[in-house]
């Protein structure tokens, strides 16, 4: 998400620094962002100039203090801790009006803002995978959150071709909260000996959907999706339409986590199913 998301930031003619404490981690994210540039040379969306030109706006860095910038986008692990000492890391040596963007997809930004020394520059910007193609971006706003903060980041989303939708933070914000179902239900149905997951997601593509359910879950990712999930759950009161499925805990406990590992409800490593979302 992170790469994919620095991408689309860089296509859109800014200068973007793409951090990871990983040096391999960054030298994939490079790799995969320069192949997918060069797809959309062979397929005459952008030119060879255009793709060099985007790739002259990225730099790479391991290093927090190569971290500074205007609005910093944080796409990270979905750990509360985690998000809130980056963005206090990251504050100690940005501008005192730099804008501090979650990816978050189930943390509750107020939660975050609320442990920052600035909280009214903080703000969600959730993307959808892939984040380069994917048009919708949430901006969830906060009581803390000033009217500049929100008015930059509807900028940015405009400049980048994003459609923004403003959201109120709530649990699972508007579409994880719409979407909750379309998951669990489908893994409630394996779970009840009703389907199997290559049954039910051609059932729903050949319903309208452009994705089944568990094809959409192994390229978001089964932790990050099992993670909205119990958030939206105990954020709700637990309730039982919306528990979190066992199938489900057992992919992230196994690291089956779908694409990014090779294997989730389907095996990524021999053959990967195919699916109707069209570049």
């Amino acid at each position: 998400m992170g790469s994919g998301i620095a991408q689309a930031v860089a296509q859109s003619g800014y200068s973007t620094i793409l951090f990871d404490v990983s040096a391999p981690v960054l030298q994939k994210a490079k790799a995969g962002i320069e192949k997918n540039l060069q797809y959309l040379v062979e397929k005459n969306k952008i030119s060879s100039k255009q793709k060099k030109i985007i790739c002259d706006n990225l730099y790479f860095t391991n290093e927090p203090s190569g971290c500074n910038a205007d609005i910093i986008i944080e796409a990270i692990i979905e750990n509360e801790v985690a998000k809130k000492d980056l963005f206090n890391q990251l504050g100690s040596i940005n501008k005192n009006d730099t804008i501090f963007a979650t990816n978050t997809s189930s943390i509750s930004v107020t939660a975050i803002a609320e442990k920052i020394v600035h909280p009214e520059r903080v703000i969600g910007m959730h993307f959808f995978n892939p984040a380069p193609l994917m048009k919708l971006v949430e901006v969830v706003t906060t009581h803390y959150t000033n009217e500049n903060t929100r008015k930059k980041i509807f900028e940015l989303a405009d400049r980048m071709g994003k459609t923004a939708v403003l959201c109120k933070d709530a649990p699972g914000f508007i579409v994880n909260h719409v979407a909750r179902p379309y998951y669990i239900e489908a893994l409630r149905l394996v779970e009840e000996g009703l389907g199997d997951f290559e049954t039910i997601d051609r059932l729903m593509e050949a319903s309208g959907f452009k994705m089944g359910p568990f094809k959409l879950m192994d390229l978001i990712g089964n932790d990050i999706n099992y993670a909205v999930s119990n958030a939206v759950y105990e954020s709700m009161n637990k309730p039982k339409r919306l528990r979190p499925s066992y199938i489900q805990e057992e992919k992230v406990k196994n690291n089956e986590l779908g694409k990014k590992t090779g294997k989730g409800y389907y095996d990524y490593k021999n053959q990967e199913p195919k699916t109707n979302i069209q570049n």
